[in-house]
């Protein structure tokens, strides 16, 4: 029984994912800024989970609900960072204070509860997964997300950073393409306080740009992906896991994917994934020793998923 901090739980995807995990077995302990919500959440996980106030901007706060955590689990063995603001505003209207904003929740909040938490991590050789986005350089740029895109670029940038001084850690960037959460509290709150008028004159770009997928990821599969990637071995683990929902293309389905020491290039064809919901690609670094799959998906229904091929699931 695996001991997991999810930071970000209250709402959203890291709602869902927290209470996916608790529900799968997992010893949760559920950290966010608003604890009525988050002691909500725990209550709907069940037993094995507990609720801790934690402000991500706060580095007092980080670091205390992190060891106030660490003392109720009786250790970590997995951290998940899922906190983000995702303005929607031009890069020539984006000043510096919406600037600082961003990157205090996205990346130097990450940093700071990572900090806190590797103590307890690289005691139990333990993995960490960060919430990232197609927008931090898996897709052209998205116009009005700039500074977004830039803050989850950064904390891609930042998770390899971990990897490098940290060997015995796993930590995982996962690239999470449109997935709209579960209902309530539990739906993504990425669009709130966009405005309307600007959020009509990007979306056509988004789509001629071919940024979106155009096929929303269920969430039950997004949990999957990231209890799998936990399941993973440290030692073996992916730097990079995209995981994103699509449309059926009318011949094939090919993207790049590129990062630092990291590129290949995924191909399925039709066959492969008819009527299918989602693809889940993991990637490792060029010159990998590694010589077979180390990550699948719990269900019998899916075929694995490495750098060399994707998984899809069906309806």
């Amino acid at each position: 029984m695996s001991k997991t901090v999810v930071i970000g739980a209250s709402s959203g995807l890291g709602r869902c994912i927290g209470i996916g995990l608790a529900q799968r077995g997992d010893d949760v302990a559920l950290l966010a800024r608003r604890l009525e919500r988050t002691q909500a959440a725990a209550n709907e996980a069940g037993p094995g989970a507990i609720a801790l106030e934690c402000d991500v901007t706060d580095e007092a706060s980080c670091r205390s609900a992190i060891a106030a955590a660490a003392e109720a689990l009786g250790g970590i063995d997995n951290l998940v960072y899922a906190p983000a603001i995702s303005p929607l505003v031009r890069l020539v209207d984006t000043d510096a204070d919406t600037w600082r904003q961003v990157f205090d929740t996205n990346v130097i909040g990450a940093a700071v509860a990572t900090a806190a938490a590797v103590p307890h991590l690289a005691a139990a050789s333990g993995k960490a997964v960060y919430l990232s986005s197609d927008t931090g350089g898996y897709t052209p740029p998205w116009p009005g997300l700039g500074a977004y895109g830039v803050s989850k670029a950064a904390l891609q940038r930042l998770v390899e950073a971990w990897r490098a001084e940290h060997p015995g850690i796993g930590f995982t960037c996962l690239i999470v393409g449109e997935c709209a959460g579960g209902e309530g509290d539990a739906r993504t709150g990425m669009n709130i306080g966009w405005d309307g008028d600007l959020a009509r004159k990007a979306y056509p770009l988004w789509l001629s740009a071919g940024t979106m997928p155009g096929k929303l990821m269920p969430v039950e599969d997004l949990v999957n992906v990231v209890h799998t990637i936990l399941r993973t071995d440290a030692a073996t683990s992916m730097p990079i896991v995209v995981a994103r929902g699509h449309r059926l293309p009318a011949d094939r389905f090919s993207t790049p994917v590129r990062g630092a020491g990291l590129t290949r290039s995924v191909s399925v064809t039709p066959e492969r994934y008819r009527a299918a919901r989602f693809f889940a690609v993991a990637l490792r670094p060029a010159k990998s020793a590694w010589r077979h799959p180390v990550i699948r998906l719990q269900r019998p229904a899916d075929p694995a998923f490495s750098a060399a091929r994707v998984t899809c699931s069906s309806q």
